[in-house]
């Protein structure tokens, strides 16, 4: 029986997905930048449905998050797994490349080893007892090269130490922004897959083969192979930075990013997992119809998300919650029905760790809530519930203390403007705030205990698209928070918070 299944298959902000199969299961992995546990890993039987069941990035000690500046931090994973043993290779914005790995991808992963290959979007090819090791060299090895390509590499994946020399093997196909290369060793063939045109409206995927590893490469006389930057629909943008994979029938897909442009041609959700169907054709591989599209067919039912509701009993983290560059214990715990937020760093700060728990948004139209109860000691002292994009971009409802006096106010926050859309006087007791999105605004509210919702405003949601925050590569989070002025002794009582 043939199913459709409908894009995104991995929805909110999971952008740059790398997959792989081992037997009948699949393995995607995304780019986590600022936030932390870094590196969600979702698995699936079917390709259409997955689970987040795993973040490979758990510790301090495995990557130094607390360098992570917004959009920086943890780019562009890529999973693969040989004899008995996951690897996962990604790119520290200013730091440099690592790989870890795990015997058990739901278990604990190794701490990061560095390589000595540079560059950006690396990836892992074993094929022949080798390991080798590719990636976007542009400007990596001083001025050796002066245009941008794709170098490769034999490479010790337990020490992250090259074996011989590093040689460029590409150039691209002059799009531009040649990145996220992935190589395929499949017939007699060695494939480079990588994207060109940058991850906005003209990005592409594009493809060339080489009977031997070390090239000469071929470009495909298809290509883009994947591209909907001419996609008159304006249903998806951005498609592009893929990676293939062969269920065990023999069809083939590639996952890949890309974004549904839905508020006024923005979104708020930035780059999403999409799931693409392959044809081959004269020994090339090719996006059917050459570009993503929402609807697809599948032999899997696809099964609609319940969103999300923590259970603050238990001390153990569930897997979809963020912190920005990680979370301190001594400001953020949990249990015993409670979760409590003490103020550290502010929402604004480019450094420090912030008193935010968070998830990433699931979809244009979705609802927050949370219960809470706060009593502020000094002005500035503030708890509340926010959606966050960025240290400039961040829209709130919260109750403030301000001259002496606690209210509850909507604060709209777009890079230098900062404007407060309500403002009333904070009631006593426990509180309810709700967040309501929809495809072009927020709506905001809060209630006494177990009254009804008071209207405090709405806000376009145009300032929280990543187009219009500059150079932002996540994607809209709802959390909760506490945040002061001063040192406080205040400290936000949670009781429940959920998303759907």
């Amino acid at each position: 029986m043939r199913y459709k299944y409908f894009n995104p298959i991995i929805r909110g902000f999971n952008p740059d997905p790398s997959v792989c199969r081992v037997g009948s299961d699949y393995y995607i992995v995304t780019s986590t930048f600022e936030y932390f546990p870094a590196i969600p890993i979702y698995h699936s039987v079917d390709l259409v449905n997955w689970e987040h069941i795993a973040n490979a990035v758990t510790r301090p000690t495995q990557l130094p998050m607390a360098e992570a500046y917004a959009s920086g931090g943890v780019w562009a994973p890529t999973i693969r797994y040989s004899d008995g043993v996951f690897y996962i290779t990604a790119t520290f914005s200013g730091r440099g490349n690592f790989i870890i790995s795990a015997a058990d991808p739901r278990g604990e992963w190794s701490d990061a080893v560095w390589t000595d290959m540079d560059g950006i979007d690396p990836s892992m090819l074993f094929d022949g007892g080798k390991m080798y090791y590719c990636a976007n060299d542009c400007g990596s090895r001083g001025d050796l090269y002066e245009t941008e390509g794709i170098s490769l590499a034999e490479m010790n994946p337990k020490t992250g130490k090259v074996i011989g020399e590093i040689r460029r093997i590409w150039e691209g196909t002059g799009g531009g922004w040649l990145e996220a290369p992935h190589i395929y060793h499949i017939g007699d063939w060695y494939y480079l897959l990588a994207a060109e045109g940058g991850t906005g409206e003209n990005h592409t995927a594009v493809l060339a083969r080489s009977r031997d590893i070390w090239g000469e490469y071929e470009p495909c006389p298809y290509n883009p192979i994947l591209t909907n930057r001419n996609d008159t629909t304006k249903q998806i943008s951005c498609a592009g930075h893929a990676d293939l994979v062969e269920s065990p029938s023999g069809d083939r897909y590639m996952v890949h990013l890309a974004a549904r442009p839905y508020v006024s041609g923005k979104t708020t959700l930035g780059r999403e997992t999409f799931l693409t169907p392959v044809k081959r054709i004269n020994d090339w591989f090719i996006a059917e119809n050459n570009r993503a599209r929402i609807e697809n067919k599948s032999c899997a039912e696809q099964r609609i998300s319940k969103g999300f509701a923590c259970d603050f009993t238990v001390a153990e983290w569930e897997m979809p919650w963020l912190f920005v560059r990680g979370r301190d214990d001594d400001y953020i715990k949990r249990g015993n029905g409670t979760l409590t937020l003490r103020p550290n760093a502010k929402l604004t700060d480019k450094r420090g760790l912030p008193s935010m728990a968070a998830v990433r948004q699931p979809d244009f139209e979705c609802a927050a809530e949370t219960e809470l109860e706060f009593t502020p000691h000094e002005d500035g002292d503030e708890t509340g519930l926010c959606v966050y994009l960025s240290p400039d971009n961040i829209y709130s409802v919260a109750k403030k203390r301000e001259n002496g006096a606690d209210y509850i106010t909507v604060t709209a926050r777009a890079d230098d403007f900062v404007t407060e859309i309500y403002s009333a006087t904070a009631p006593e007791g426990r509180l309810r705030f709700k967040i309501i999105s929809d495809t072009e605004k927020y709506g905001f509210y809060y209630a006494l205990g177990g009254c009804e919702y008071i209207t405090a405003g709405t806000v376009s949601a145009k300032f929280i698209t990543t187009d219009v925050a500059e150079h932002c590569f996540t994607g809209a989070v709802i959390g909760v928070y506490a945040q002061a002025e001063t040192n406080t002794t205040a400290a936000a009582k949670i009781t429940r918070f959920a998303v759907e």
